[in-house]
């Protein structure tokens, strides 16, 4: 009995031990960890649906909960997001389990306005056809075209008759119609994102302006308006429009915004605006009229020459960096930078490759760094009724698209064409193609080239 006694304590010390080891060598548990795909700041256009998915490591078996601003949204290892209203929204997941405890993770979700990304290209309608004003069209980055989007997202409204130029800064668009009038007067400012009309100026502009054609913003109250006598500074806290001295005569072009600084042209000189200066801070002079003036991606200014050549200028001390002649290697190409009439820049920029066609079909490329030109299309060849460019040649930044508007005649003007070329193969190809939708358009514009 004694010996079985003695057998009985030996094994079961023999048990505790095996269970101690085996405790000892048990693996502890990870701390749970968890990230929401797609990073800490999202974004999602209006009315669309973002999907946000938990990752988490350390564990296959955990509650999920998702927060929105604060309040529960759903209880699953996904959440769709969809938000009606523009703004930023924190979502908020928070994983757990009895053994492991909880791990959250956080991210900003910014909903933005259907127009913030894309091209509009702005018409003037017919000032003497019985339109009541110009329009926008918007391409969207996935090609979708809304017609007349400013009437779209204002209950039918139009904007001022014969708009020239328009210029996004600080979350806003600001849209100048030569002749004012109608519901949207000589200056239209509008949300830059939806559209929606913020105000308008025009019997507060009258006598202070005239026939204003393009616009620069440096601030909410330092607008630059560039009319018949020159370029004006508008401050819409006051109502005053007071001219820069030494702008008189200034080109009815495009103006470019770089460093925070107007750059303009008048004849041979590029002008430079300081912020809150009534007077020109400095000008460049060129050895014949300047053509066109657009800000370069490295934030410096491109100017095209009516000589046949192509600067880059320094945007802070307003030397020229680098020139050069187009008409030394391709005189034909060098034509197009001649100083026509037409309302936007005779070049246009994506990087360092820059087109031009001037008011013809033939569009040409340039490659800054390497000094090469290059025919790329002639649009007659490729477009039915070319027969009249309206406005000049311009490339999207972003995708590389050659926007070129075509009309087959100003008794045709509703025959049309908005051809999209791409050039990254051996030949020229459409992107895509919209007939029937430009009325004298005034200018192609990218949103991207405004940040």
């Amino acid at each position: 009995m004694k010996k079985n006694i003695i057998y009985f304590l030996s094994c079961l010390v023999l048990a505790v031990g095996l269970v101690s080891c085996s405790d000892d060598n048990k693996e502890p548990l990870l701390p749970l960890s968890v990230l929401i795909e797609g990073g800490e700041t999202q974004e999602i256009v209006q009315g669309g649906t973002l999907n946000l998915k938990a990752e988490v490591e350390g564990s296959s078996e955990v509650e999920y909960v998702w927060k929105l601003n604060g309040k529960d949204v759903a209880t699953t290892s996904t959440y769709d997001f969809t938000a009606t209203e523009l703004g930023s929204y924190d979502v908020q997941l928070t994983v757990s389990n009895a053994e492991q405890g909880e791990a959250s993770a956080k991210v900003t979700v910014d909903v933005y306005g259907k127009y913030k990304y894309g091209t509009f290209i702005l018409n003037e309608g017919s000032a003497w056809g019985g339109d009541k004003g110009g329009y926008l069209i918007f391409i969207s980055p996935e090609g979708k075209l809304v017609n007349k989007a400013f009437q779209e997202e204002n209950n039918g409204a139009w904007l001022g008759s014969v708009p020239q130029d328009l210029f996004i800064a600080n979350k806003k668009m600001y849209i100048v119609s030569q002749n004012g009038g109608n519901e949207g007067g000589f200056l239209t400012i509008v949300n830059a994102e939806t559209l929606k009309l913020e105000t308008a100026y025009g019997d507060e502009l009258k006598g202070k302006i005239d026939w204003p054609t393009h616009v620069a913003v440096l601030g909410d109250d330092n607008i630059y308006l560039r009319d018949n006598a020159g370029i004006k500074l508008f401050h819409p806290s006051t109502g005053e429009a007071t001219l820069i001295e030494g702008t008189n005569g200034a080109r009815k072009n495009t103006m470019a915004v770089v460093e925070g600084k107007v750059f303009a042209s008048q004849s041979k000189n590029l002008l430079v605006i300081e912020a809150g200066k009534n007077e020109v801070a400095a000008t460049v002079e060129f050895d014949s009229n300047i053509s066109g003036v657009v800000k370069s991606s490295d934030n410096n200014v491109w100017v095209s020459v009516s000589s046949g050549k192509i600067a880059k200028v320094n945007a802070k001390d307003y030397s020229i960096m680098k020139e050069n002649d187009l008409a030394a290697t391709n005189a034909d190409a060098a034509k197009t930078l001649s100083a026509s009439f037409a309302a936007a820049p005779s070049i246009t920029a994506k990087g360092d490759t820059l087109y031009m066609s001037a008011l013809s079909t033939k569009i040409y490329r340039h490659i800054f760094s390497t000094n090469e030109t290059k025919l790329m299309v002639d649009a007659k060849e490729m477009v039915e009724n070319a027969n009249i460019v309206y406005n000049t040649v311009a490339v999207d930044p972003v995708t590389e698209g050659v926007y070129l508007n075509t009309i087959k005649g100003y008794g045709d003007v509703g025959i049309n064409q908005i051809s999209i070329f791409d050039f990254s193969g051996d030949t020229p190809t459409f992107k895509a193609t919209y007939n029937d939708c430009t009325k004298y358009p005034a200018g192609t514009f990218f949103t991207s080239n405004f940040k």
